[in-house]
């Protein structure tokens, strides 16, 4: 029954796969435009979606097998003191992460792009061969292609007068002993390297609005109303003192038919605002925002506390990496820490009341896949300085989503580095303890053994490393980038936050009326 207790944690999360489900059909369809939906890119979305969701969950369950394996006292429960039972679990977990990282490769190399380039390609003649050529010269096609690479068998193949069957035999052979698990190590390390840009750019933003957002609260709807009434009345004031200059039959000049043209747009936009507006103050969904606002500002300081926390908990980590590991060659690695870190201390606090540090860890990686979807939604999709897509409530277009999805994808995987640089000690070992022992002061035996937290200090067959760590820090070069990259992200984080402090409030219908939207997704929106 203790054997299979992990097994059992790994079928009940698996229990919570429709909740997941759910949650990303209502969250893609809250986004997703009614005048461009179409099939294929809303089911890829909310897969693409839950996968991330689901990925998420691996690092709290990488920790509690280790963990699971001791007693407090820091010997081995007797279902795992056989270390065939202990690697058996461990494989588990590892295949966990091979297959789901083997998903996300899927989906951003082959599956999303495909149906991205379908979607804009559906209309034309050729949508098979154009679509698969677009694919193929896009940047992802190139990834994938370099990624494809390192999949390529090493040794000699069989010869010429091998049979069919022998030769694919060889090909799973080689990929599985030898040379798969590494290429696909270096293909998942490549794409948490951008992973790491896409969280230095919409985590740390999404970290500081998130909370401010909720804190600042939106505007009130009577007077954005009002505003906007005297808006609409200057305008048309401007309009007619406009036409007025042709009413004895002159043309008017250029300058004025193109500030007329405009004025004209932008009265449209402020006559679309003002249904909005209306629609808003009406909406029930206003008045229970505006029933909720204590709870609301007390959630956003929560927020803000936890996103200062992480900030710090970042600083020290890489701080002791800076001053204690061995320097670029070695990745900074540290083993264990050797400076006080808040977060790590918190969660090896939290060890003896079961299963707190493990709720605590969990609620930690879905905070930063929270705050990731915040950044994302407030910021855009952008390529450098050109904004590509923007992300609104009914008004997404389905290739925004398709970027969104895999954007997070990207996001999820490098979470497991943030986590551990936030909590080193503990994402290394988990709540693991071992028997240390002492010696009497007369004999010199050992007679008594005293319990400590494991760390690098301790006996190689009495403290297991989370598969997540040995995964991390497979090649040198990738930790020390990512080392670099938590750098990137406090700086990010802070310039977030003083940009997120100086906006005002938001309004109560941000993101529903652009100056590009028609008039006909106007009136299906509101209607």
């Amino acid at each position: 029954c203790h054997s299979g207790s992990p097994h059992l944690l790994l079928l009940s999360l698996t229990s919570f796969l429709p909740v997941i489900l759910a949650f990303c059909w209502v969250y893609i369809r809250k986004f997703q435009s009614r005048q461009e939906s179409e099939v294929v890119s809303t089911i890829t979305a909310i897969c693409a979606l839950a996968v991330a969701l689901i990925s998420s969950a691996l690092l709290p369950v990488d920790i509690f097998p280790v963990s699971f394996m001791k007693y407090p006292d820091g010997t081995y429960k007797e279902w795992a003191a056989n270390n065939v039972t202990r690697g058996q679990i461990e494989d588990t977990v590892l295949y966990g992460y091979y297959t789901l990282y083997s998903i996300i490769l899927f989906c951003v190399f082959l599956w999303i792009p495909f149906v991205y380039f379908y979607y804009e390609e559906r209309d034309d003649d050729n949508v098979n061969k154009c679509s698969v050529r677009m694919q193929l010269s896009s940047p992802h096609g190139a990834v994938a292609c370099s990624d494809l690479m390192a999949f390529v068998p090493l040794e000699a193949p069989p010869g010429q007068n091998s049979t069919q069957w022998e030769k694919v035999q060889y090909l799973f052979e080689e990929l599985g002993s030898s040379h798969g698990l590494p290429a696909l190590s270096f293909s998942i390390s490549t794409l948490t390297l951008i992973g790491m840009l896409a969280v230095i750019t919409y985590t740390a933003y999404g970290m500081s609005v998130l909370p401010l957002n909720l804190i600042k609260g939106t505007r009130s709807v009577a007077y954005e109303r009002l505003e906007n009434t005297e808006d609409i009345d200057d305008v048309e004031h401007q309009i007619e003192k406009l036409k007025s200059k042709c009413i004895d039959g002159r043309p008017l000049s250029s300058r004025d038919r193109h500030n007329l043209q405009e004025l004209e747009g932008k009265l449209q936009v402020l006559q679309r605002r003002g249904r909005h507006l209306e629609v808003a103050e009406r909406n029930c969904c206003t008045k229970v925002g505006s029933a909720l606002r204590p709870f609301k500002i007390i959630l956003g300081v929560f927020f803000i506390l936890v996103a200062l926390l992480f900030t710090v908990a970042l600083f020290i980590s890489n701080l002791d990496k800076a001053l204690h590991s061995a320097g670029i060659r070695s990745g900074f690695i540290i083993f264990g820490t050797n400076l006080t870190n808040p977060l790590n201390e918190l969660l090896l606090a939290l060890q003896p009341v079961f299963p707190l540090d493990y709720i605590l860890i969990t609620v930690i990686t879905m905070y930063f896949v929270l705050t990731s979807m915040a950044g994302i939604r407030n910021m855009g999709i952008w390529f450098f300085w050109i904004r590509l897509y923007k992300i609104r409530p009914k008004r997404t277009r389905p290739q925004a989503l398709l970027f969104l999805c895999m954007i997070l994808l990207l996001i999820v995987l490098h979470t497991s580095y943030m986590i551990y640089s936030l909590a080193p000690q503990y994402v290394m070992y988990g709540s693991q303890k071992y028997l240390s022992p002492t010696t009497g002061p007369a004999s010199g035996n050992a007679t008594s053994g005293t319990t400590r937290i494991c760390d690098a200090d301790a006996p190689e067959d009495q403290c297991t490393v989370t598969r997540s760590y040995l995964f991390l820090h497979k090649f040198w070069f990738f930790s020390t980038i990512y080392y670099f990259g938590n750098w990137a992200f406090i700086g990010a984080f802070l310039v977030g936050l003083a940009v997120s402090c100086c906006r005002g409030k938001k309004s109560v219908i941000e993101g529903e009326v652009e100056a590009d939207d028609s008039d006909l997704s106007d009136d299906e929106y509101v209607h």
